[in-house]
Parts: C-alpha cells; structure tokens; sequence
C-alpha cells in the first residue's frame, strides 16, 4: 500500500493546525514535519514547541525528519513533543548506529535519510536496525524544488538491499519533487512513503490531489 505523508513544509503557517486537519480529511496518512536549524540544511522551521502545538490537530502520526546537526542530543525533546517516528540524516550523525539505537529504545521507529549525494552503501551498517530509509529527490532546505532523476537508481540500491537481507517490511520513503507525475517512477523503483508538499497544500481540492498521488 502507498502511504501518502504531506509534509507541512508547504502548509500556510498562519493556519497550520487546520492545514493539519485539513491533510487529515483529504486521506493523507502520516503528517511529514520538516524540522530544519539553519545549518545542516539553509533553512529554519519547526521545533519541538510548534509540533507540541498542533499534536492535538490530528490523530494522523508525526512522521519527523530531522534535518538538523546533533540530532542525538534533542531526541527526547522532539518525542515529548508528540513525534511518532524519527528519521536522521546519515551525514549529521558520527555515531549513527547509536543515534538510531537511541530512537528505538525510546519505543519509536528509526528512520535515516540519504542526500542526493550521500551512496547507499552508507546504510550497509545499520539496514538491519531500520524501519524506514528516507531518499532524499532533491537537496534538502526548501520546498517546490524539482525531482532529480538519479534518485531512480538509489531507490532501487536500496530495495535491492532490503530484498537480499529479507527486510522487506523496511519502508522506502521519497522526499522532493514528488507529484502525479514521479509518483509512479518512484513506486515502480521501490518506494511506498511518498512525502509530498506542494502537489497536496497547494491544491485546492487536496483529497484529489492525495488520490493522484496513491
């Protein structure tokens, strides 16, 4: 099944709660939060008292990816405040295999995410302790950008992967440039957590959009 997780990077800010609500309606699955420190990545965003805000907006789980350097050390922050799964950049973490032992021993599900330059094999270490792996289609720092192709061949690295080690049940989550139009390359590569924010906040009729993308 493809999940569906419009990021909230593309909502109206001013409204966010109901953006939230209204992603909810529309048959969105997980709600994506783009948490971004100005340094790993050109951009500030959300932190832990804006996601504690609207926690009560939706039933839908908080799916946050951390963009930020040290992730390791504002873990618990982001879980109290209403994070249902957590997914790390590789290229931020030096002890990664810790950081991601540290999020599941916490009781919620470890993802880690790979830059458009970042090669797969640096997930060789820590495939078996995964329950999601996050390709990044474009660099991250801001929404709207444009899908890069090569994304393509990481994708189907990673379902190789998964696949040889009997890890199936990993999800291979997208993350940029995600629309009608790459959603089937993507799933056809191997992905089934498509991340999305422009092809859902800026649509007027969102459930549509939702189901194009399914």
């Amino acid at each position: 099944m493809t999940i569906i997780a419009p990021s909230i990077l593309s909502a109206d800010f001013s409204r966010l709660g109901e953006e939230i609500a209204a992603a909810e309606a529309a048959g969105g699955d997980w709600i994506h939060v783009d948490v971004m420190d100005g340094h790993f990545v050109p951009n500030l965003t959300f932190g832990p008292p804006v996601i504690a805000a609207v926690r009560s907006t939706t039933t839908l789980p908080f799916d946050v990816h951390l963009m930020i350097e040290r992730p390791e050390l504002s873990l618990h922050d982001y879980i109290a405040a209403g994070a249902d799964r957590i997914t790390v950049h590789a290229e931020t973490c030096t002890h990664l295999h810790r950081t991601v032992h540290s999020i599941k021993e916490k009781g919620l599900p470890a993802g880690v995410a790979l830059n458009p330059g970042t090669p797969v094999s640096l997930l060789e270490p820590v495939i078996h302790d995964l329950d999601l792996v996050l390709i990044m289609t474009v660099n991250p720092g801001f929404g709207g950008q444009s899908f890069i192709p090569y994304s393509l061949v990481k994708l189907r690295q990673v379902k190789s992967m998964l696949t040889e080690r009997g890890l199936e049940g990993v999800h291979v989550q997208v993350d940029g440039g995600i629309n009608a139009e790459t959603a089937p390359l993507v799933r056809e590569a191997g992905a089934n957590v498509l991340v999305a924010g422009n092809a859902v906040f800026a649509q007027q009729d969102r459930a549509a959009a939702i189901a194009a993308l399914r």
